[in-house]
């Protein structure tokens, strides 16, 4: 079930799987260790069901039961935006036991329906071939490799292998609220779709993932600490779609109107937390600093030459080590 493309990027590495002990996750962890791959699990409580605690016992026992390390993280309670902040929650989790312990890969459980979902979510609000590529099975991310391993199994399969096997898991029975609009597009629409048109489905995301290789450019991001960069391709829906990766990695969503904004602005705010400076050489991508300062007029001077935007210059002034980064990159254009 787990193709050869995802088990050779798995053997021989250090390995963590976000696991909610849901049919998804837990068929996939019962999978790597029919193939041999050795991973840890990480889980989040978010408090908010009685069948939490039970979920976390389970996560628990079977990293006693097989060896592994079980990392836990409870949540403050959120009051808005659930969705959002809990992923917020669950990767700011995940990439700091990442970087504390050095792991290579992060796995997570999305299956084909998760990708036509999304899929058709966004072609309703409107995208290009690319956006609606969507998930890859494996993503190069700043400090790791994002792998999804199961990117071409339906749900249905993976129940079909949980019942064979008699493993037992959890249900959320959040899922099945209608109110949540990716649940509602999930039992409406990609559902129904999927097991009328399963094999044209999986076949138009191979023309997809086609397609996305031949249009995109491979972008190599920069990063010093919370500033990053890279040269500019002149490819607008390229330089966008990197700098969406780049925030979303970030745990920063853009939106539609942000992403217009993008197209047509030189320089944009987005989040009131991130800036995007897009300069003739360079993308430049960092914090944004509202704190009003009086700069030093040499300094000022000195941005003014470079042409650095007065957007970023408190962010520089701050940041001596990115503005000598910087400066280099300027002086040798």
């Amino acid at each position: 079930m787990i193709k050869n493309s995802s088990l050779s990027q798995l053997k021989a590495k250090k390995n963590l799987l976000a696991f909610s002990a849901g049919g998804d996750s837990t068929a996939l962890l019962f999978l790597l260790k029919e193939n041999n791959i050795k991973f840890d699990i990480a889980i989040v409580d978010y408090g908010l069901r009685e069948q939490s605690i039970q979920e976390v016992q389970y996560a628990q026992t079977l990293a006693k039961e097989n060896d592994f390390i079980c990392y836990l993280h409870v949540a403050d309670k959120i009051t808005k935006n659930f969705e959002s902040a809990a992923r917020e929650i669950r990767y700011n989790f995940f990439n700091k036991i990442i970087k504390e312990n050095n792991y290579d890969n992060l796995l997570t459980a999305h299956h084909l329906g998760d990708r036509f979902e999304w899929m058709l979510m966004q072609f309703c609000k409107g995208s290009g071939c690319v956006e609606l590529a969507g998930m890859q099975e494996i993503e190069n991310r700043q400090n790791h490799t994002l792998v999804r391993p199961l990117l071409h199994v339906e749900k249905s399969e993976l129940l079909d292998y949980l019942q064979t096997n008699n493993i037992q898991y959890f249900e959320d029975k959040t899922n099945l609220d209608e109110s949540i609009k990716r649940s509602s597009f999930r039992h409406q629409h990609s559902k129904p779709l999927l097991k009328k048109y399963m094999s044209g489905i999986k076949k138009s995301f191979e023309y997809l993932d086609e397609d996305k290789k031949i249009l995109l450019e491979d972008v190599k991001i920069i990063t010093i600490g919370d500033f990053s960069y890279f040269e500019n391709t002149h490819n607008i829906r390229a330089n966008i779609f990197a700098i969406d990766k780049y925030l979303k990695q970030n745990n920063y969503l853009i939106s539609a109107s942000e992403r217009e904004l993008l197209k047509s602005e030189k320089t944009v705010i987005v989040g009131r937390k991130f800036i995007v400076n897009q300069e003739d050489n360079y993308i430049f991508i960092l914090l944004h600093v509202e704190d009003k300062i009086v700069l030093p007029k040499k300094f000022k001077e000195e941005c003014r030459v470079l042409k650095i935007e007065p957007k970023l210059r408190t962010y520089m002034y701050r940041n001596n080590k990115t503005f000598l980064h910087v400066k280099e990159l300027l002086r040798s254009i």
